[in-house]
């Protein structure tokens, strides 16, 4: 028999997760279908669930001093909702590429992180915002993304840890933007896909780009060589300023959804589409 948790204090959560083995549940648009398969395969064991979606304040999304809060039980709708400024564009286009409206309507922008897929929609935006994850547990700490992102589905969340919320820090006159290639245009997992957040000075140059891919590598990657090349560069032109060695740390693999090559081609021609749109 399965137990169900559906604690109403994070304190009480934090009890639970730290006495014993429990699938932690917020919209589970992940978790039930991966058991469904595993079921499928003659595998019927399912961990206790422990539920968090009666917890108060961790579905909100706030602005702060520094930036902005991101709680853990945000959907993917709620954030395309929000009232958010442009740096969060990409995201916002991330989240209507996420499944149906549906999934959309349960699952959450956390979720997806946790689960840490390479075409997972949502972390290649959030390694451009730099966001740092918010963890509640024996020891409560903060984590930059590029840090708790450690390899094929797999993060620095210990079993005794809860992912409360993410932190976004501001970037005056930042805009952001999200490509994605699939083998059709929606509920599709991505073949290759490019995030990006680009600040320009009033001269229309560059001041600050931070840019991402998803689907390419076994944990989506930074481009800090395409970065440093677009600093001062007029924003109109940055798209010509992306050659094939900016994706030198990129490792796609073959698949069933494309070759290694061509996921390297297609974010090659993405990041130039995604910077002629920022532009």
């Amino acid at each position: 028999m399965i137990a169900y948790h559906r604690p109403r204090k994070l304190e009480e959560a934090l009890a639970i997760r730290a006495a014993q083995d429990v699938a932690v549940i917020a919209g589970g648009t992940d978790v039930y279908p991966a058991a469904a398969g595993r079921r499928a395969w003659g595998d019927p064991t399912h961990k206790d669930v422990l539920d968090i979606t009666s917890i108060p304040g961790l579905d909100r999304i706030e602005e702060t001093a520094s930036g902005w809060r991101i709680g853990c039980l945000v959907t993917w709708s709620a954030l395309g909702r929000a009232a958010l400024p442009p740096l969060f564009d990409g995201l916002k286009a991330a989240a209507r590429e996420v499944g149906g409206v549906q999934v959309q309507n349960r699952g959450t922008i956390v979720g997806n992180l946790i689960t840490a897929s390479p075409a997972g929609d949502g972390i290649p935006n959030l390694l451009a915002l730099e966001a740092q994850v918010d963890i509640a547990g024996p020891r409560p700490r903060q984590v930059p993304l590029r840090e708790f992102l450690t390899g094929y589905r797999a993060t620095a969340l210990e079993p005794t840890e809860i992912l409360v919320a993410l932190h976004v820090p501001r970037l005056d006159g930042a805009r952001s933007g999200f490509v994605k290639l699939g083998a059709r245009r929606y509920l599709v997992i991505s073949i290759a896909m490019a995030a990006g957040v680009v600040a320009a000075d009033a001269t229309g140059r560059i001041a600050e780009a931070r840019l991402a891919v998803g689907a390419c590598s076994a944990v989506a990657q930074r481009l800090p060589a395409l970065e440093a090349a677009l600093r001062g560069v007029a924003i109109r032109e940055a798209a010509e300023v992306v050659q094939a060695d900016h994706l030198a740390a990129l490792s796609p693999i073959d698949d069933i959804r494309a070759s290694a090559a061509y996921r390297r081609g297609a974010a090659l021609t993405l990041l130039r589409d995604l910077l002629r749109g920022l532009a």
